[in-house]
Order: structure tokens, then C-alpha cells, then sequence
């Protein structure tokens, strides 16, 4: 199977189908039946006169599972229309642009919803956490990911998250375990309760709080404390404090404490 010619157009594929009397476009999707497996694709019966190509790096938007052991002989679905060869006069399909379609679809839904998802983990760079949604790739930055880091044994697992930002021209899809975390304990989380943790971090700015599997900030300017110096002094890393939730950020999953409005 050679190589189709990457200049022709979409202009010049519309003349060939128009020559041909094919009622087809460029990005539709058509229904096929495999009937031969080639060295390096699958023909596929399109209904027209000549067999339709799907070659083998368009099986599957999964790397794992680009080949052919989920195809099968007579088997009939659903197919991407790609482009067109010109020295074979194929028309050249995808599984993988369908697949690939149709998730956004889903990643849509889901983000209008703002759904809580399980999410499969694939791994860990110095950023934050690699994961599959919908089998495009995903991202959670440390920032949000709490209890999750790099030394978690957890590839292959699945994680609670929520949509942070999406964006499908780029395919840039960012998640956050923070955002999630807020969203189950959202009947708890009350303006004006009082919440018991342990600070884990001392900033210039304030104290990084952990409830559970929660974290807080209580600002330096709800703590009662003026001179940033004696934050350090009057605070220690592990020292269990109480403070009051002033406000619920869920759609940022954070946290905003008060020690000063304490009765």
C-alpha cells in the first residue's frame, strides 16, 4: 500500500468523488464491513466499486492497542473518512478520529455536567499526574492533587476527579483531585463550621491546613498574627489547629480558613 499524496487537496477529493459518484465526504462517517487483512491495514467494503483502506496506525487512538486483534473478519462498524489515495484510488478510513471525535463529544457532556469521574492513572512527570479519560490524555497538576504524588504507587489505578479546564482545539485537558475531594465533602463544607487539621505547611502568606484528605489555607490575615515573623514562631509543621471555613471555592477546589472568627 503506498503512501497517499499529502498535497492532494480537499478540493481535489471532492472532484474524484464527484467523478466516481460517490456520495461522500471528506470527515464523514460510513458504515464498512472488513473482509481482508493486508499487511499493513484492513480492506473494508464501503459500497463502493473499489475497497476502502484502513491502515493500521488508524485502528486505534490507544498506542496498546494499534493492531488488529480487535478487528475481525465480517465484522461491520463504523468508520472515519480520512483522505484518499490517489495511485490506489482508495479511500483511506480511521477508527482512531472516530474514536477520538467521540470523546471530546463525551468530554463536553461530562464538563457541562461537571461530572465526579473515575480516571485511569498512567503515570507521573515532575508537573503533576499523566491520566486516560475517554482515551485522550489528561493532566493533574501537583497543585491539585492533595494526597497524590510521584511516589504513590498508583499507575493503572483509578483516581476521583473533576474537569478544570478543557480544551479541544489544543487538546489540552487539565483535571483537578482537589476539585473532586470538595465535591464529596460538600455537605460538610459549611460557611461557618468549625473543622479540626494539621498544619503541613507555614508560609509567608499563611497556614496550609490537611483535614482528612482536605486542604485549607488559613491567610495570615485570619490568623490574629501582624508581623509575618511570628507566624513561625507561635506555629509549628504538625500542630493540630481548629479554624472556621469562611469560604468554599468548588469550582477552584480550595479551601479558605479563619482562626480569628473562632468563638
Amino acid at each position: 500500500m503506498t503512501k497517499h499524496n499529502e498535497s492532494f487537496t480537499h478540493r481535489n477529493f471532492a472532484a474524484v468523488l464527484q467523478k466516481y459518484k460517490y456520495d461522500l465526504n471528506l470527515g464523514d462517517i460510513v458504515a464498512g464491513t472488513i473482509f481482508s487483512f493486508e499487511l499493513n491495514g484492513v480492506l473494508v467494503d464501503i459500497g463502493t466499486p473499489i475497497s476502502a483502506y484502513l491502515p493500521i496506525q488508524e485502528v486505534s487512538s490507544n498506542q496498546e492497542l494499534n493492531n488488529f486483534n480487535s478487528l475481525n473478519i465480517n465484522d461491520t462498524r463504523e468508520f472515519f473518512l480520512l483522505d484518499y489515495n490517489v495511485e490506489s484510488k482508495q479511500l483511506i478510513l480511521s477508527i482512531r478520529r472516530l474514536e477520538y471525535i467521540r470523546a471530546w463529544k463525551r468530554i463536553r457532556q461530562l464538563l457541562a455536567e461537571d461530572s465526579l469521574l473515575d480516571v485511569r492513572i498512567k503515570g507521573f512527570n515532575k508537573g503533576g499526574m499523566i491520566v486516560n479519560l475517554e482515551g485522550i490524555s489528561g493532566f493533574v497538576p501537583n497543585s491539585h492533587l492533595n494526597s497524590f504524588h510521584q511516589n504513590t504507587p498508583s499507575t493503572n489505578k483509578f483516581i476521583k476527579l473533576k474537569l478544570l479546564n478543557v480544551e479541544e482545539k489544543s487538546n489540552n485537558l487539565i483535571l483537578s483531585h482537589r476539585r473532586a475531594l470538595i465535591a464529596q465533602a460538600s455537605s460538610n463544607l459549611i460557611v461557618g463550621n468549625i473543622i479540626e487539621g494539621v498544619i503541613n505547611q507555614i508560609t509567608p502568606y499563611g497556614l496550609f491546613i490537611k483535614s482528612g484528605n482536605l486542604k485549607g489555607l488559613v491567610h495570615i490575615s485570619e490568623i490574629n498574627v501582624k508581623q509575618v515573623e511570628k507566624i513561625t514562631s507561635k506555629f509549628k509543621i504538625g500542630e493540630t489547629i481548629k479554624a472556621v471555613i469562611i469560604h468554599v471555592d468548588k469550582k477552584q477546589g480550595r479551601l479558605s480558613l479563619s482562626m480569628k472568627h473562632l468563638k
